[in-house]
């Protein structure tokens, strides 16, 4: 964006997210001399505002509401960027009045502060990151993860399984693992209250309001946070796929705790489902093979949801498996 022209130096870098991307560009923003601004879900565990907050990211928290909806956290995201530029453009044309003009003109001349107080004056324009149809997202894991998981395994590779929010790390990874060999099977994880289960395995969305976004996934849906979604972006469209399964906020949690207790990995809700996935590819596939998964986030920014017993307790999820038995498996 930088080299393009679209982000200018102390410019601002908008992004609606669930809070993991949000955080990685509030971490890397300053480093090109430029400020963050998340619109992130007022359903999304606090601890992610509290993070973005301490990397010096403005946030703004706002009701979840379908993707058609104008102040839906992405077109909200969207629009702030919008209108960024259009301050700076405003702050561009005063400055350029010279002092004799600017006097004449006094109470003529835009005041950006009053026409749109907050954050938004103080930055040199804004771009929207676009992490859902943005195909750098895609790119990205094409270029550098997909090679990263060739690489680890020396190719010997049977089988990739991820959650998908945007889309960007199952499409990647599947296109490029696939276009090394065709014999390497890739499949989705869903989560409760996602259609793409449903796209994977039946060719649609299930139903005409989810397949044109319509359909809020209900914060009630699903205790994971960053994957599903009820709609179709152009990252995900690029995933090549051999199939999907469904996974269960109760298998989500029971495995973050097995993990835990078994291996020392302390892991957020997408990553845990992942894990779901993984188990369920094993057992469809048989012993003797290699799977990869990703483990995309930890459960320090999930300690007030999906680590806290008293919610937990509220949804019928509290953990009780001493194994793996939550999965079949004695």
């Amino acid at each position: 964006a930088l080299e393009s022209g679209e982000l200018s130096p102390g410019g601002v870098v908008t992004e609606g997210s669930a809070g993991s991307t949000a955080i990685s560009l509030a971490t890397v923003a300053p480093a090109f001399g430029c400020k963050c601004h998340v619109v992130i879900p007022d359903d999304a565990a606090i601890e992610k505002s509290q993070i973005l907050e301490a990397l010096g990211a403005t946030v703004e928290r706002v009701r979840p509401v379908s993707i058609t909806h104008r102040d839906h956290y992405v077109n909200i995201a969207k629009r702030r960027a919008l209108e960024a530029n259009e301050l700076a453009a405003k702050d561009k044309k005063v400055s350029q009045v010279d002092g004799k003009d600017r006097d004449q003109m006094d109470g003529c001349l835009p005041n950006p502060e009053k026409e749109n107080p907050g954050f938004l004056s103080h930055y040199n324009g804004g771009f929207f990151a676009d992490q859902f149809e943005n195909l750098a997202n895609f790119r990205a894991h094409y270029e550098g993860t997909g090679p990263e998981i060739w690489e680890q395994t020396d190719g010997n590779v049977d089988a990739f399984v991820a959650a998908a929010g945007t889309g960007g790390t199952v499409a990647g990874v599947s296109t490029f693992l696939q276009e090394k060999s065709p014999k390497i099977k890739c499949f989705l994880i869903d989560p409760p209250g996602s259609g793409l289960f449903n796209k994977v395995t039946r060719g649609v969305m299930y139903t005409k309001e989810e397949a044109e976004g319509r359909r809020l996934k209900n914060p009630f849906d699903t205790i994971t946070e960053g994957i599903g979604i009820n709609r179709l972006t152009k990252n995900f469209m690029m995933a090549k796929l051999d199939g999907a399964f469904q996974g269960t906020d109760k298998e989500a949690v029971e495995m973050s705790r097995f993990l835990l207790k078994n291996d020392g990995l302390f892991l957020g809700s997408s990553s845990a489902m992942n894990c779901v996935g993984a188990v369920r590819v094993a057992k469809a596939l048989g012993p003797g093979h290699t799977i990869v998964t990703i483990l995309c986030d930890n459960g320090m920014r999930h300690l007030s949801k999906f680590y806290d017993p008293k919610y937990l307790a509220q949804y019928g999820l509290t953990p009780t498996a001493t194994g793996l038995e939550f999965m079949s498996i004695k």
